[in-house]
């Protein structure tokens, strides 16, 4: 006979099993993956979108090492009505080469969020190209303001597992923390532990993007279901097009995953999206905690705007059986998280009151432990997977340290879920953007944080 405390046994188990498969399913797509090979880059043209909002500490150094590295492509910077000195920045360069374009901003119109600059650098894009133009053949890729794509980036995706497939609408490449083995002192006005516990942080970033992350897109890969992200994020342009023609833009105007929406639009429009893990781009990881929270509260708040997408992926044919059920797993995410921490908080209550709950919880002590170690050991697995694939030089055991540190690390989705839900609640949607590590606190303009 099912007790009132049935549903609050079972949540666990429900949750644990997902959980579990999920990964398994990304383990294997990881350590399975093919070797995505190269082809010429120059069978198509390729425009970089960079937008910027107060990033004159960063976007020069982008800029030069997107120029250097991939020549004949454009960079298109779009300022987001900046109050630094980005513009001027940017208009330098754009002097002594004509592959440089700025595309200007300006309020009340600008700083609504990266969506509604992004529209504007497609824009820009179209105003600029001849009408004879293969837009079929048109590659645009979205680099954020401190973003550095790997020199054979444009070959990977080029190749048989990118765009030289037809039915391939966008790629996404791997995401990389740039300053991972930073010996300078992430937090120079800090003591030593302070910094170690940054180090960390910045270390459990990059092992989350390689290959976490990583081989959850490759089990999407065999999904249908490959998620853009905001940074190394390429699209074909008849794709941004068929985009645009449905929805009146690419990138929705008031998204906080606007990448991840973009994605959702492609795959409903017919289009195949695809990731290659055999190169990256790189970006800053955080180091400070209060900018870490703000953006991730913005991804899980974003994660859940999604939900909406929901009857139309359920409908769609572009989307196989397995591609829904993936897809609606990742939306209801943020929400588990809180039902998780919901139902810790019940648990917790009844079992300090006392009485049967308490027993029962006492009694089944064997089964909880037996839950706990399921739930540590998926993340333990992943050390020495990053070790071997990025870190081969550091010893096993600090492999296995570094995969303890990660089941500690993610603890942090019940925080940002938690508050990204009670911002959906509050009506709160506004687009906070992470202050950059090189933007000293108190010394000029800077993003807001939330």
């Amino acid at each position: 006979m099912l007790t009132p405390y049935a549903f609050l046994y079972a949540l666990p188990f429900f949750l644990l099993a997902c959980f579990l498969l999920y990964w398994a399913g990304a383990r294997h797509a990881y350590t399975r993956r093919p070797e995505a090979a190269p082809a010429d880059p120059t069978a198509f043209t390729w425009h970089f979108f960079v937008p910027c909002r107060d990033e004159e500490t960063v976007i020069g150094t982008t800029v030069a090492q997107l120029r250097a590295d991939f020549p004949a492509g454009h960079v298109w910077v779009v300022d987001d009505d900046s109050d630094d000195a980005t513009a001027a920045v940017v208009t330098a360069l754009a002097a002594d080469d004509p592959h440089v374009h700025l595309v200007s901003r300006r309020r009340p119109d600008a700083r609504v969020g990266k969506g509604a600059a992004l529209n504007s650098a497609y824009a820009a894009l179209n105003a600029y190209l001849p009408e004879d133009t293969d837009r079929d053949r048109a590659v645009v890729c979205v680099v954020d303001a401190d973003g550095r794509l790997a020199p054979d980036a444009l070959a990977r995706v080029s190749g048989p597992a990118g765009f030289g497939d037809p039915d391939v609408g966008g790629v996404q490449v791997s995401v990389r923390m740039r300053n991972v083995d930073e010996e300078r002192p992430p937090l120079p006005e800090r003591g030593r532990l302070a910094n170690a516990a940054a180090r960390l942080l910045v270390r459990m970033q990059d092992m989350e993007f390689a290959v976490s992350n990583a081989g959850m897109q490759l089990l999407r890969g065999r999904t249908g279901s490959v998620g853009l992200g905001g940074n190394g994020q390429f699209t074909r342009l008849t794709a941004l097009d068929h985009i645009a023609a449905a929805e009146r833009r690419p990138w929705q105007r008031d998204a906080l995953l606007e990448d991840y929406e973009l994605g959702l639009h492609m795959i409903l429009g017919g289009y195949r999206i695809a990731h290659i893990a055999d190169t990256h781009v790189s970006q800053e990881g955080l180091p400070r905690l209060r900018r870490f929270l703000t953006q991730r509260t913005r991804w899980a708040q974003g994660n859940l705007q999604c939900v909406r997408y929901a009857p139309r992926i359920v409908a769609s044919r572009h989307y196989s059986g397995r591609g829904v059920l993936e897809t609606l797993y990742t939306f209801m995410q943020p929400l588990a998280h809180v039902a998780t921490l919901v139902l810790s908080v019940l648990l917790l209550g009844a079992v300090v009151l006392g009485g049967s709950m308490r027993d029962a919880f006492l009694g089944a002590w064997p089964l909880i432990l037996a839950l706990c170690a399921l739930s540590v050991l998926p993340f333990v697995a992943w050390g020495p997977l990053y070790r071997r694939d990025v870190a081969p030089g550091r010893s096993r055991l600090t492999g296995l340290l570094w995969g303890l540190a990660l089941w500690l690390y993610a603890y942090h989705v019940f925080v940002v879920s938690a508050r990204g839900f009670l911002r959906l609640l509050r009506g709160r949607n506004g687009w906070a953007k992470t202050r950059r590590n090189a933007e000293a606190v108190g010394t000029g303009p800077v993003a807001t944080e939330a």
